[in-house]
């Protein structure tokens, strides 16, 4: 009797749920920071600031994960090129899901003084470096695994985790907004939504534990095609893959964080929207970004990925002009369609990335590249924008210049893809 060397394909379903469960439990523990720097870190962490200035300052500490991504994404990277892509996701979803228990545990300014904000920043410097790990290990834990013709598909369940956490983790704010006074979300309220993600790592762990690596990696090391410094190789045969797969991904973080974090902010404070109102339309917005993602995920196996991903962009170029007029009515329909539309353009345009990078890589820094190259999109694209529109805000330029970044964004993102290939007919 025989018995194969290595163990059975996964199923499909199992796939799904490995890659599609860690990337949301890892951008729910992102995005609770996002939303609490939006509506309470200023006056928690920097109560001896003005208003702006509170703000900014909480829009940095939120920024400061964006930094140490691409550190994490090249730590991971390494040693998911090296020992292989199982055990890496294992590792950053520890990372960040530990960093974010403890925020919620932190003592705020009034407590330990200025002590609070210093380990603030310090948690989300780690929360960074784990997230940096995370996306890439899931999108090549799909790509690697999929058939032939439909490696849209099979990337599309990371793409989804995004979406999924974004639903939890704001229904969650919602939720507590809705039962809780101001005093009491201000006081501890905030802080439950970081500490439920440990029971959220916990069932995370058990499915990616009982996941198989992936049979494009079981063969590059059977073949001893494993390179000693995966990002060394990198940087020396497809470094401009790198900055042009960035300069691709970052309108996708420009359209969403422009659209959740800085709007939360804008449509609470300037135009008074009640904050339940502004969560639950971005959690309508957020309906239609997964929608988005399925569709281009889908769609990208059949016309191409870039084809897909220029026709996304190319709207969200003009959308970016009309995203703010619409916010300025004040109108709850028109501030849900200028959300929705934001939102949905980002799913459209972030569904095929999951194949796309990962395709732009040759196996043996895969990991590497397709980690790093996200990541350093998220600099540009999503700690930036935050800061930028609040700065615009207060220095008297308006909301229409903040729809003129957000459109130069997505030409940046244009003229990247137009210089990158097609890679939806390559093997792996």
């Amino acid at each position: 009797m025989t018995t194969s060397p290595h163990p059975a394909a996964p199923s499909r379903s199992r796939i799904a749920a490995a890659s599609l469960i860690g990337t949301a439990i890892e951008f729910y523990d992102f995005y609770i920071y996002g939303t609490a720097a939006a509506l309470v870190l200023n006056t928690a962490f920097f109560p001896e600031m003005d208003s702006v200035a509170g703000t900014l300052a909480a829009f940095s500490t939120f920024a400061v994960a964006f930094i140490s991504r691409p550190l994490g994404s090249a730590v991971f990277g390494h040693w998911g090129d090296r020992v292989g892509r199982k055990s890496m996701l294992v590792v950053s979803l520890l990372v960040m899901g530990l960093s974010t228990v403890l925020i919620g545990l932190l003592p705020g300014y009034a407590a330990i003084g200025v002590a609070a904000p210093v380990l603030l920043v310090l948690l989300r410097f780690t929360q960074g470096i784990g997230l940096g790990g995370e996306w890439g290990g899931a999108a090549l834990l799909a790509t690697e695994h999929a058939p032939p013709g439909k490696r849209g598909l099979y990337a599309m369940f990371p793409q989804l985790g995004p979406s999924a956490g974004f639903i939890v983790a704001n229904g969650l704010f919602l939720v507590l907004g809705s039962v809780l006074s101001d005093g009491q979300f201000e006081s501890w309220g905030w802080r439950l939504p970081f500490v439920a993600s440990l029971l959220l790592v916990v069932v995370g762990l058990y499915v990616r534990l009982k996941i198989s690596e992936t049979p494009v990696f079981r063969a590059a090391m059977d073949q001893r095609r494993i390179a000693k410094v995966p990002f060394a190789g990198l940087m020396r045969h497809q470094w401009r893959r790198v900055l042009l797969g960035a300069g691709a991904m970052t309108v996708t973080y420009t359209l969403f964080y422009t659209a959740t974090t800085y709007c939360l902010a804008y449509g609470t404070d300037t135009l008074e929207i009640p904050r339940t109102t502004m969560l639950g339309l971005t959690m309508i917005g957020v309906l239609f970004m997964a929608a988005g993602t399925v569709i281009s995920a889908l769609v990208s196996d059949r016309l191409g990925r870039r084809r897909t991903l220029i026709s996304g962009t190319l709207v969200a170029i003009v959308w970016g002009l009309v995203m703010f007029p619409l916010m300025e009515t004040r109108s709850i329909v028109l501030v849900g369609l200028a959300l929705a539309g934001a939102l949905a353009l980002m799913g459209l345009i972030f569904g095929p990335m999951g194949a796309y990078l990962p395709e732009l890589f040759r196996t043996e820094y895969r990991y590497s590249g397709a980690s790093v190259a996200y990541s350093l999109g998220g600099v540009l694209g999503g700690a930036v924008p935050p800061l930028v529109a609040t700065s615009m805000q207060a220095g008297g330029l308006g909301v229409t210049a903040i729809g003129v970044y957000v459109s130069s964004m997505a030409v940046l993102s244009l003229l990247c893809l137009l210089a990158l290939p097609e890679t939806g007919d390559r093997t792996l």
